[in-house]
């Protein structure tokens, strides 16, 4: 990751969508405190991490997203780049079936079940430098939801945490992966192309 970002800020490379599957990790971002959200790690390793956000868990069945991109300067907006992630993740949602799925009032990441019942389904965490962007967002599909229950989510209960298949939608890793490639290459103004290969810069 670092390598990539080094030779996207050298403009060596194009921007890329990196779309991964960890094993089981809990992250710490650099939210003051976050630590303090370390409920009961057991045996899954902690690493710190230079993304903004809190406590998270990664692990088998969640799609996570790297976007290294080269923000232009019309679009050097870190809080217009995070509603591109969410718009983009709620987008690809609404292709696997879950319906809803979009922003929440004050939070940061993406939501199903609206205001009487609120489900997180995707935390976004990034990191920002010279105006590329890294770390990224973790898409629930099929994790096991109870593994968040060794930590506060994002300073959140366990219990808000859900899962493309847990809200009835097309829970196939594939599926998931394709329909981010696209809905985010379509929210960052990028032409979508294979996801093995670096997507192109704006204008291309």
């Amino acid at each position: 990751m670092c390598a990539r970002l080094a030779s996207r800020i050298a403009g060596d490379v194009a921007d890329a969508l990196l779309l991964v599957e960890h094993d089981e990790v809990i992250t710490v971002g650099r939210r003051p405190g976050a630590a303090a959200n370390l409920v009961a790690p057991g045996d899954v390793p902690v690493v710190e991490v230079e993304r903004g956000g809190d406590v998270t868990y990664h692990g088998p069945g969640q799609l996570v997203g790297y976007p290294v991109v080269a923000l232009a300067p019309g679009e050097r907006d870190v809080g217009r780049y995070l509603r591109a992630l969410e718009d983009a993740l709620g987008a690809a949602l609404a292709e696997l079936g879950v319906k809803g799925a979009g922003r929440r009032a004050g939070l940061t990441g993406v939501w199903v079940g609206g205001a009487e019942r609120p489900r997180k389904i995707a935390s976004i965490g990034i990191a920002v430098r010279r105006w590329v962007t890294w770390h990224g967002f973790a898409l629930n599909v099929t994790t096991d939801l109870a593994r968040f229950h060794t930590i506060q989510p994002c300073g959140l209960t366990a219990s808000v945490m859900t899962s493309v298949a847990a809200e009835g939608g097309d829970a196939r890793l594939d599926a998931a992966r394709a329909a981010v490639h696209v809905a985010l290459a379509a929210a960052l103004g990028r032409r979508p192309v294979d996801p093995a290969r670096p997507a192109a810069g704006p204008g291309a």
